[in-house]
C-alpha cells in the first residue's frame, strides 16, 4: 500500500511542472491574440483630422516629441489657378507660402510665431508681401486661466484661427468671413483664455485696432483700415471677447470686437476728436454627424461718424465710406469616401453680404452696387491624399459682380 502511494505522488510530482508549463503557454498564447486583435483595430481606425496651425488653447501639446525646452517648425501653403467665366482670364498663384516655429521654454511658458510669404516674389514692382503673421507668449497658470501678449490672431468667427487649406472648404476663402471679419485678423496686445470646464472655452483682451484714416477699399468692409502691427497707431485701443462651446462634433460660439478707429487724427488730421467707433460681432456653429459635416456662420459691423470719415478720407474710385456691414453663410459637405488617409467630400455653400455705404450725393460718393446685398454660390470638392495635403476644385457664381465668376483649382497643406 506504500509503495503505491509513493508511486502516486511520484507521478504527480513529475506531472505537475507540465501541467503548468501547458498552462503558461496558453495564457502567452491568449495574451498574443489579444495583441494581434488591438493591433488590427488600430490599423482600421481613421487617421486623425488636421487640427488648426495655431490652436493656442494647447499648440504644443499636441506636437509630438516636444517635450520642456524643445521647438517645432510647422507651415503651411497653397496654390491657386483662377479661369474666369466671362473674360476667359485665368491666373495661377502661389497664394501663400507660411512657416512658423513654436518654443516650449517649461510646462507654462511658450512662444508661437507665424511668417507669411504671399503671391510668390517680394519686390517694390511686384504684388508680394511679406509679413509676421503671429508673434506672441503664453503664459499658462492653470487650464482656466492663460495669459497672452504680442501679435495674435482675434478669434471671431471660425476661419480667422483656423485658416490652413486642409481646414476649410473651396479653393478661395468664404466671402463674409473676408469682407465682413477680414480673415486673417491679428492685433497687438494681451488676452486672458482658457476652459471654463464642460466644453466652454472662453477668450477676452485688449489691443490695437482699426485706424479709419488708412481706409482706401470700401468694397472690402473695413478690411483696408486693418494695421497688422505695422507701426499701428494706438491712441485709441479696441476690447473683445469670444465665448465657444465645444463638444465631438459640435461647435457653437461667437464674439464681440469693438473700439474707435479715429485715432485721434493720427493718419489724418481731419479726424482730430472723432471717435468713428467700429464694433464687430459673430455667431457660427458647426455640426457633424457619421459622413455629414455642416456649417453656418452670421457676421455684422457698424461704423460710426463715417459723414466725417467721408469729408476727411476721401475714398478714390467715387464711393463711399462703409456704415454698416452683415454677412451668413450656409454650408454643407458630404464625404463620399473616407478609406485611410484618402477623403472625397463635395460640398455646397450659400453666402449672403451686405456693406452698406454712407453716400454723400453732392460730392460723388455713392454706394457700390456690387457689394450691396451680395450673393455668391460655390459648389466643389475636397480630395484629400492625406489629412494635411488637400486637393480643391469648385466653381462660383456671383448675382451681381458677374466678373467674379469663375473656375478654381487648387492644392494645400500644412504639417
Amino acid at each position: 500500500m506504500k509503495r503505491k502511494t509513493l508511486a502516486l505522488t511520484l507521478a504527480a510530482a513529475f506531472a505537475a511542472p507540465t501541467v503548468s508549463a501547458q498552462t503558461t503557454d496558453q495564457k502567452i498564447e491568449v495574451l498574443q491574440q489579444e495583441i494581434d486583435g488591438l493591433k488590427a483595430q488600430i490599423r482600421k481606425m481613421p487617421a486623425p483630422g488636421p487640427q488648426s496651425f495655431f490652436d493656442y488653447a494647447s499648440p504644443l501639446d499636441r506636437t509630438p516629441g516636444l517635450g520642456s525646452g524643445g521647438t517645432s517648425f510647422v507651415g503651411y501653403g497653397e496654390m491657386n489657378y483662377n479661369k474666369f467665366r466671362d473674360s476667359g482670364d485665368a491666373k495661377a498663384d502661389l497664394r501663400r507660402f507660411v512657416f512658423g516655429f513654436n518654443h516650449r521654454f517649461d510646462d507654462r511658458l511658450t512662444f508661437h510665431s507665424e511668417v507669411e510669404i504671399e503671391h510668390g516674389v517680394v519686390s517694390r514692382d511686384d504684388d508680394g508681401e511679406a509679413e509676421i503673421e503671429q508673434a506672441w507668449l503664453n503664459y499658462k497658470f492653470s487650464d482656466a486661466v492663460n495669459v497672452k501678449g504680442g501679435l495674435f490672431l482675434i478669434p471671431l468667427g471660425i476661419l480667422n484661427e483656423t485658416h490652413e487649406p486642409p481646414t476649410y472648404y473651396g479653393v478661395e476663402r468664404n466671402e463674409v468671413e473676408t469682407r465682413i471679419l477680414p480673415s486673417t485678423w491679428r492685433e497687438l496686445g494681451f488676452g486672458v483664455h482658457g476652459e471654463l470646464g464642460e466644453g466652454f472655452r472662453y477668450d477676452v483682451g485688449l489691443t490695437t485696432g482699426f485706424s479709419s484714416g488708412k481706409l482706401d477699399d470700401p468694397s472690402a468692409g473695413i478690411r483696408s483700415a486693418h494695421q497688422e502691427g505695422q507701426r499701428a497707431d494706438a491712441r485709441n485701443l479696441n476690447v473683445y471677447g469670444t465665448l465657444n462651446y465645444r463638444q465631438p462634433g459640435l461647435l457653437v460660439g461667437g464674439g464681440v470686437f469693438t473700439g474707435s478707429t479715429g485715432q485721434n487724427g493720427q493718419a489724418n488730421p481731419l479726424l482730430k476728436g472723432v471717435a468713428a467707433r467700429l464694433s464687430l460681432r459673430d455667431l457660427h456653429a458647426k455640426y457633424s454627424i457619421d459622413r455629414l459635416e455642416l456649417q453656418a456662420l452670421y457676421a455684422a459691423g457698424t461704423l460710426g461718424d463715417t459723414d466725417q470719415l467721408n469729408a476727411a478720407v476721401g475714398v478714390p474710385g467715387g464711393f463711399a465710406v462703409p456704415k454698416s456691414m452683415k454677412g451668413a453663410y450656409a454650408q454643407a459637405a458630404y464625404h463620399v469616401y473616407k478609406e485611410d488617409k484618402l477623403d472625397v467630400a463635395p460640398f455646397v455653400r450659400v453666402e449672403r453680404f451686405d456693406i452698406t455705404q454712407q453716400e454723400d450725393p453732392a460730392n460723388g460718393l455713392l454706394q457700390d452696387p456690387n457689394i450691396h446685398n451680395e450673393r455668391v454660390r460655390t459648389i466643389g470638392v475636397n480630395f484629400k491624399l492625406h489629412p494635411q495635403v488637400v486637393l480643391k476644385a469648385d466653381v462660383q457664381r456671383y448675382r451681381n459682380d458677374k466678373s467674379l465668376d469663375r473656375f478654381n483649382l487648387g492644392v494645400g497643406y500644412m504639417f
